[in-house]
């Protein structure tokens, strides 16, 4: 019997991180700071407040950093503890997961987010599983990822996490064909299509996926086909449409504020939102802000 209850997690953090060359030469994008702390740990965060228990990472060279922080650091906790410094002691403690539930997995070639998600097909068996993209953020008390999980465990279908963009920009996301139906008052829709980065002409609509998911592990026997899309990269999207002709697949809709820190703009944005949610920098930040505009 296939297990329902949503326990395990993908994090593909294998990309190159191309856009934000010089700095990803060395240091993962993933690691780039948001406030105080990297992209990767909101994203591990808002799987624990969902209930995750296992934590898999997709890897690649050069992401050793990551590994790193997901590990005591005994030298530095050593004298944090030594200089009686207990809120920064907890800062690099108190978030870790137990020893166990955390997996690192080489892609070995970056071949796009599919490709990623079909490296972890013998972590996963037949259970559903979650994948969050770390540099795609939502700022949201709960994390919505948790929502999506209760979305799932009504449906036991998959649920893709869905937002609205702008229709000019639509050739830089995968974009779904909605229809909306009655869902105790939440957005969600029944999946008709998706696209992969449609021009805005042939866009379906104006919903795109916003790097939260939640599969049914069939989705590996349409990614083991390796089939390449867009890009010459296994498309996760390629497969999910594959899938959707024979499984129905949902979407809800993400209504607060979104950042998409794979790029320079949507980093800096982002940083400024999370500093101004801090009481302790709030008014600095806004005095900087006051001061180029």
């Amino acid at each position: 019997m296939v297990n329902k209850k949503i326990k395990k997690i993908i994090f593909p953090v294998g990309g190159l991180g191309t856009r934000f060359l010089p700095v990803t030469k060395s240091l993962p994008k993933e690691m780039l700071p948001i406030a105080s702390k990297p992209l990767i740990q909101y994203a591990f965060e808002e799987a624990k407040k969902a209930g995750i228990e296992q934590f898999i990472f997709i890897t690649g060279r050069n992401k050793n950093a990551i590994n790193n922080h997901f590990d005591h650091a005994y030298e530095l906790q050593t004298v944090l503890d030594e200089q009686q410094k207990e809120k920064q002691l907890k800062e690099v403690t108190d978030w870790l997961p137990e020893a166990g539930r955390i997996a690192f997995v080489r892609q070995q070639e970056p071949l796009g987010l599919g490709h990623a998600v079909w490296c972890a097909r013998h972590f996963i068996g037949e259970e559903p599983f979650a994948v969050i993209l770390a540099d795609e953020m939502l700022m949201s008390k709960d994390g919505f990822l948790k929502e999506m999980v209760e979305c799932f465990e009504e449906l036991n279908k998959s649920i893709i996490g869905v937002g609205e963009v702008d229709k000019r920009y639509t050739n830089s996301y995968g974009i779904i064909d909605p229809e909306k139906i009655d869902f105790e008052g939440k957005a969600v829709y029944k999946i008709k299509n998706m696209v992969e980065k449609p021009d805005p002409e042939n866009a379906p609509s104006n919903l795109s996926i916003i790097g939260r998911y939640i599969l049914e592990p069939e989705i590996f026997k349409y990614l083991s086909v390796q089939t390449k899309g867009k890009g010459g990269e296994i498309q996760l999207t390629d497969a999910m449409k594959e899938m959707l002709k024979e499984k129905e697949m949902f979407a809800l809709e993400f209504k607060g504020p979104r950042f998409d820190c794979g790029n320079q703009v949507g980093y800096l944005d982002a940083n400024i939102a999370y500093m101004l949610e801090q009481s302790e920098f709030n008014s600095q930040i806004k005095q900087i802000l006051k001061k180029y505009i």
